[in-house]
């Protein structure tokens, strides 16, 4: 989300609105970052620890929940938005 908005702050052509449609791309990168911190735990059960890889699998998790919140928040902010210049008509 934050490199949709930093695009359309440098394009002539493209307004801050067009990058709503990030927006299901950052939810679906959060999930697919999810299911491999949970692939990865999983192998780390699996070995006993000696994989490795803990951090780094708790770490995507993180920041897998990060993205989905980015994107979540900017669907409601897109969603209120477009409720407001509804109102206003």
């Amino acid at each position: 989300m934050p490199g949709a908005v930093a695009a359309t702050r440098w394009s002539t052509t493209y307004e801050l609105l067009h990058a709503a449609f990030a927006i299901p791309a950052a939810i679906v990168g959060g999930v697919i970052a999810i299911r491999l911190a949970r692939r990865a735990e999983a192998r780390v059960q699996r070995t006993l620890g000696r994989a490795g890889g803990v951090r780094a699998a708790k770490i995507g998790r993180l920041l897998g929940l990060a993205g989905i919140l980015v994107a979540v928040t900017a669907a409601g902010a897109v969603t209120i938005y477009e409720l407001l210049a509804y109102v206003s008509n």
